[in-house]
C-alpha cells in the first residue's frame, strides 16, 4: 500500500522519485515550513529518512556478508569501486523478517559525519514535502530509531534518526 492511500495510481519508478528529489522548485518555497522526505515501505507500513540525507538508491546487488556483525548488518556492496555497509532496516527495527523482493532497494544515504551506508527497504514510494507543523517528535532519551511521527493523509509516518539506524556497534 502506497502512502498516498489505496486509490492513488501506481506509485513512479525510483529513478524518477531520485530526479524530482534533485529538481529545483520553479515555486518559491520557506525551507523552513516544507521538509522533503524520501518515504518508503517496511512490512507494509510508511517510514521515511530526510531526502537531504539520501545520495542515490539503488537496486538490490549481491551482498557480501561480514563475520562477527549483529544480525543487522547484511553486509558489503560494492557502488562504483566505494565500499558501502548495507543494514537491513527490517532488523534493526525489529519488524518481522522476509526474503528481499523485486521491489526491495538500498537507499544510500549520509549522517551528520560524513559516513555512507545502505538501508536494505521493502520499496521506496515518493518523495514527501511535509509541513514542518505536522510532525511530532518523539521523547528525548527514547529508545528505538524513529525520530519523530508525522501525518501525511490519513496516516502517519514515521521518520528515521539516521544516527541511531547507522551506529553499529562492532562489540556485538
Amino acid at each position: 500500500m502506497s502512502v498516498r492511500g489505496p486509490h492513488a495510481e501506481r506509485a513512479p519508478g525510483w529513478e524518477s522519485l531520485a530526479r524530482a528529489a534533485l529538481r529545483p522548485r520553479r515555486v518559491a518555497e520557506d525551507p523552513g515550513v516544507l521538509r522533503r522526505l524520501l518515504a518508503f515501505e517496511l512490512e507494509g507500513a510508511p517510514y521515511a529518512v530526510p531526502v537531504e540525507r539520501v545520495r542515490e538508491i539503488v537496486r538490490l546487488r549481491p551482498i557480501t556478508p561480514i563475520p562477527r556483525t549483529p544480525p543487522d548488518v547484511r553486509g558489503v556492496i560494492s557502488l562504483r569501486g566505494e565500499i558501502v555497509l548495507v543494514i537491513d532496516a527490517r532488523q534493526r527495527l525489529q519488524l518481522p523478517q522476509a526474503p528481499p523482493t523485486r521491489s526491495s532497494r538500498i537507499i544510500v544515504v549520509q549522517n551528520d559525519e560524513g559516513r555512507v551506508a545502505g538501508l536494505l527497504v521493502d520499496g521506496v514510494n515518493a518523495v514527501l514535502r511535509v509541513a514542518e507543523d505536522a510532525f511530532r517528535l518523539t521523547p528525548p532519551g527514547e529508545p528505538g530509531a524513529v525520530a519523530a511521527l508525522c501525518r501525511c493523509g490519513d496516516r502517519f509516518v514515521s521518520v528515521l534518526d539516521l544516527e541511531r539506524m547507522l551506529d553499529v556497534d562492532p562489540d556485538v
